[in-house]
């Protein structure tokens, strides 16, 4: 059976960058693929512009797995054991809270919606299944972030480019350390209308069974001054704890 090299040559590519986190260079790629810079250039340009991959352009343009790799993957993913394990509870949980519920896993310096429920007489969400916003103005990235290994936050720290969504959205590096740090506190992370200004959301961390972060779970609804969120980001962490137990993590949080 005769293989096609360049189709090969693209699937190492992908697999390689799959497995880097903080990014690859150019550089790096050819050398531990042993592929000539040219060829694995014009590779990764077409990657990028179909969205497989992701360039972050720096002094040296790093590398990460794009959107559309993910979304080629959701497939796969809504297969996978722990979707099946987590998708009852997490449609229950839904109907308990009457709000909207997701889960999400970051996707460099954003998360990318994984899976959504919702209850009976659902609010209209931009966010949907696929998408993905910044990390650090969602309950689900501030959750994923505060609890992922310390060298892997300082790396995507360093990548994150703060822009301003609404007048309460986290402008600078001290400033999302210092929320990181509440979110450690607390078991759990809000977004205080940071990404929408009609809309407050609460999200805490989803572990495996090995201790590292597979994600996070989030309930979002449209901003009432009444409610307390505080209480909310509770229930959140509550749930996250019952569903990281089930996924086979037995640590403490």
């Amino acid at each position: 059976m005769k293989l096609n090299r360049t189709a090969l040559r693209t699937v190492d590519i992908l697999k390689l960058v799959s497995q880097k986190p903080d990014g690859i260079t150019l550089d790096e790629i050819c050398e531990q693929l042993s592929i000539p810079k040219t060829s694995a250039y014009d590779i990764l340009t077409t990657l990028v512009h179909t969205g497989m991959i992701h360039v972050a352009r720096e002094q040296k343009q790093r590398y990460t797995i794009g959107l559309t790799a993910y979304r080629v993957g959701i497939n796969y993913t809504n297969n996978m054991d722990f979707i099946s394990t987590i998708d009852p509870v997490l449609k229950a949980f839904a109907r308990e809270v009457g709000k909207t519920v997701f889960f999400g896993v970051r996707a460099d310096d954003e998360i990318v919606y994984i899976c959504k429920y919702e209850p009976e007489n659902p609010i209209i969400t931009t966010a949907t299944v696929g998408t993905k916003n910044p990390i650090y103005c969602t309950s689900l990235g501030k959750a994923i972030l505060a609890y992922s290994q310390e060298e892997e936050r300082e790396a995507l720290m360093a990548r994150i480019h703060f822009k301003t969504y609404t007048d309460r959205t986290i402008r600078n590096r001290t400033d999302f350390l210092k929320e990181l740090e509440l979110v450690r506190e607390k078991g759990y992370a809000l977004d205080a209308r940071e990404l929408e200004e009609h809309m407050e959301c609460a999200g805490a961390p989803v572990f495996g069974p090995d201790g590292t972060v597979m994600g996070a779970i989030s309930v979002s609804s449209l901003y009432k001054p009444t409610e307390d969120y505080e209480a909310l980001g509770r229930t959140v962490c509550k749930k996250a704890v019952q569903i990281s137990k089930l996924l086979g993590f037995i640590g403490k949080i």
